[in-house]
């Protein structure tokens, strides 16, 4: 089937969600059924002298106040096993299931409360008393780094949890023999995933089997059973791990929290099945964040504008413990690099044990801050060489006849950095002639002359997909003709199900309504990895593609014997196989999968194969890089320091797409998300580590009465590392977005002379800035 031809516009999952008919954590109930809450610290930073749980047992309707101590006799290990690999991490510092000696952030599970409902157990909760002994708070990153700091964990040597060297070419000589050097600071805030459905979580133990079912708002049930495996001492038969509907991921739900283990142990020692839904205050204190970051940068150019080095250091929050490696700052310092030819580079990447809760991946992973650093020295370097922004940056791009372009930089697997396929400077021409970058000039000229402040951005962004090793799917037909596709991947309302579904229903000749679709259940799929790096196009999309093929090579060899013809004169159209040109001459794909389900003393025909089944596990020979641009226009009131969103245009380029829609639905999403980033999201703590937005009236977000309409460009650069040429779509509106609104909004107070370096762009702060810049004039 041509790969063109795979491009559809419906969503298969779409009746089931509008209809109210999803199942999710929440949505599940079984009889006997108790809830679980959990009791958390109250202080980022401190010993914990006593639990006194007496008032929270004597509470109605409680069955069980547990601690650390009542769950660790189930436990293999003191700590949850989550360290991955990097040669980055000096010490890994894995989280308990529950602290019991020392608690490190606001909303560290402590205890948790098992009641007839969520109402008692909540009430009970409150009855928990904890004695403290408060320890200094390590909140600021670039002092937690300070020698002498306080140590943000007693267990700890000190807070430099990681720390490595990003570096090649020559980064001296080039600054040596630069005609223009210069400097910036960047400080960049702390956000969350925010995700629709907050995290939760439902555990059944069978004791007369020995089985433990758990239900789990993930991103990766593969990977959560193997940690319960591990930490329970089971057997993977004993396990199973389901993702249900699952209301957004966006990274937060990659990781495995400790309530991840605490609850499915509970249900294991008291013999019940146990459910806890997380609020949205426990979402804000206690599931895993992003993005506090601190850049010092220094960038060499040429008389013309071409970038010779970069070179620098960057500071990371890593949170109280080590979820997620290091491969956040990681990501940022190599997506720093960007879409353009950068001879050398050298960044140390530090990262800081803090008292905030721990760090990890939020959609974008780490590129949007290496890209938003990018694309802010550039615009700075475009002002100081002379030359336009858009100019600087063509100068600078990766030419299409570069591809495949190699940066000497290290992946994980050791490999270097290679961007497979497409053409940056034509994806910025598209971008910047849909937006009327020409005209805008006369636009600005225009509006300032009547006291307007108009302005307009511009960024470009590359972003790692399709991170392996692998994903597994499978393809089976049933005597019914019904067609079962399973696989490792998981979703959390991103389409998986449709594309897994159009591959297939192309390749077998059917509609997506003729296929069930089940992904995220171990038991399904034994093999897995899940959602995460914009991936599941590139790695479940490819082996559902091949088992299809396999299949559907099957189904017209069956034909072929039971038609008396040869397999290449079958097709298959609308659930049947035929004779081509004669469609009367035809068996139903029921059929042909009940001809080798086998009879009883009877030989299966022409001495094929049991079963109209294929699996496949399609291995990544490399990760393809999905690239576009993004440009922005604002207007601002010097007076209130209001930025008002007025256009936005954006370009993507991921490869092959199998369904616009989706991927469209994808990249608006995330470049919402990227403005949320750049203007509201901002987690806050005070000085003793205390959250300061823990609810949406204080944490903001973006919504449709602050949003123009975005427009929206495709552009298809086919990826050769895969059969599809697809690469991921779900990440990169994030990346660019932060760079593009700032670059507008400093481009609109040009006359003013001011410089917006640190995000998020609050009014307050740009005002601060705007009143900064006018004293400074009037001096």
């Amino acid at each position: 089937m041509a790969i063109a031809e795979l491009q559809i516009g419906t969503r298969y999952e779409d009746e089931t969600l509008l209809r109210g008919k999803g199942r999710f954590v929440d949505d599940l109930h079984m009889p006997g059924m108790l809830h679980v809450a959990f009791v958390r610290s109250a202080m980022a930073h401190a010993l914990i002298r006593s639990i006194d749980t007496a008032a929270a047992k004597a509470a109605p309707g409680v069955k069980a106040v547990l601690t650390y101590a009542d769950i660790r006799p189930l436990l293999t290990q003191d700590r949850i096993a989550l360290a991955m690999p990097s040669g980055a991490i000096r010490f890994v510092v894995d989280p308990p299931v529950l602290a019991s000696s020392e608690t490190c952030y606001v909303g560290e599970p402590i205890a948790l409360v098992v009641a007839e409902s969520q109402a008692l157990a909540e009430d009970a909760a409150a009855r928990v008393e904890i004695d403290y002994e408060p320890l200094t708070a390590v909140v600021d990153i670039v002092a937690g780094l300070a020698p002498g700091a306080p140590k943000a964990r007693l267990d700890c040597p000190d807070n430099l949890v990681a720390e490595a060297v990003i570096k090649y070419g020559d980064v001296d000589s080039a600054f040596k023999r630069a005609a223009h050097v210069f400097s910036e600071e960047f400080r960049l805030h702390k956000g969350g995933g925010h995700s629709m459905e907050p995290r939760g979580i439902l555990a059944r133990y069978d004791e007369s089997a020995e089985s433990l079912d758990v239900w789990d708002s993930t991103q990766m049930p593969h990977r959560n059973k193997a940690v319960l495996v591990q930490m329970l001492g089971l057997h993977e038969s004993q396990v199973r791990v389901v993702a249900p509907e699952v209301g957004g991921g966006f990274g937060p739900k990659a990781v495995f929290h400790p309530e991840e283990l605490a609850v499915p142990a509970a249900a294991k020692l008291l013999g019940r099945i146990l459910k806890w839904t997380e609020d949205r205050r426990e979402n804000f204190q206690a599931t895993v964040m992003e993005r506090d970051q601190f850049w010092s940068v220094a960038m060499a150019l040429d008389k013309d504008g071409k970038v010779l080095a970069v070179k620098g250091r960057l500071i990371h929050d890593h949170g109280a413990c080590t979820p997620y490696g290091s491969s956040i700052p990681q990501n940022a310092a190599t997506n720093l690099i960007g879409a353009y030819v950068l001879p050398a580079y050298e960044m140390k990447v530090s990262s800081c044990l803090t008292n905030m809760v721990p760090t990890a991946a939020t959609r974008g992973a780490g590129r949007p801050q290496g890209t938003y650093v990018m694309e802010r020295m550039l615009d700075r370097a475009a002002a100081i060489v002379g030359i336009s922004r858009d100019e600087i940056r063509s100068r600078n791009l990766i030419q299409a006849s570069q591809m495949p372009f190699t940066t000497p930089v290290a992946m994980r697997d050791g490999s270097m950095m290679t961007y497979d396929s497409g053409d940056y400077p034509e994806c910025q021409k598209r971008v910047l002639a849909a937006a009327g970058w020409a005209d805008f000039p006369a636009r600005q000229a225009a509006a300032r002359a009547k006291g307007r402040w108009i302005g307009i951005g511009l960024s470009n962004y590359v972003e790692l997909t399709g991170r392996g090793p692998f994903e597994s799917a499978s393809v089976r037909i049933g005597p019914s003709g019904r067609i079962l596709v399973t696989s490792g991947a998981t979703a959390q309302g991103q389409g998986t199900k449709s594309m897994l579904a159009t591959i297939v229903a192309r390749e077998l000749g059917v509609e997506t309504s003729m296929i069930d679709v089940i992904v995220g259940d171990t038991n399904f799929s034994p093999l897995g990895i899940g959602a995460f790096a914009s991936r599941q196009t590139v790695t479940a999309g490819n082996s559902v593609y091949a088992a299809a093929i396999e299949v559907a090579q099957k189904a017209k060899q069956i034909a072929s014997v039971l038609l008396e013809a040869a397999p290449e004169d079958i097709e298959l159209r609308d659930g049947v196989a035929h004779v081509r040109g004669v469609r009367q001459m035809s068996r139903s794909l029921g059929d042909l999968a009940k001809a080798v389900n086998g009879s009883i003393g009877f030989a299966l025909p022409g001495g094929i194969s049991p079963g109209l089944f294929a699996a496949s596990d399609f291995q990544v020979a490399g990760t393809p890089f999905a690239n576009g641009a993004h440009v922005a226009e604002v207007e601002v009131d010097c007076e209130t320091g209001g930025i008002e969103l007025t256009r936005y245009v954006a370009i993507h380029d991921c490869g092959k797409v199998i369904n616009p829609q989706i991927v469209e639905g994808q990249v608006l999403g995330a470049i919402v998300h990227g403005i949320g980033n750049a203007l509201f999201e901002w987690m806050r703590y005070d000085d003793r580590g205390q959250p300061l937005t823990v609810t949406y009236g204080d944490y903001l977000l973006p919504a449709s009465d602050v949003l123009p309409r975005i427009e929206l460009l495709h552009m298809e650069s086919p990826s050769p590392l895969n059969p599809l040429g697809v690469k991921g779509a779900a990440e990169g509106g994030t990346i660019a977005a932060p760079a593009a609104v700032v670059s507008a909004i400093e481009d609109a107070l040009k006359p003013l002379g001011v410089r917006v370096l640190d995000l998020p762009v609050t009014p307050v702060r740009l005002r601060a800035l705007i009143e900064a810049a006018r004293t400074a004039s009037a001096r």
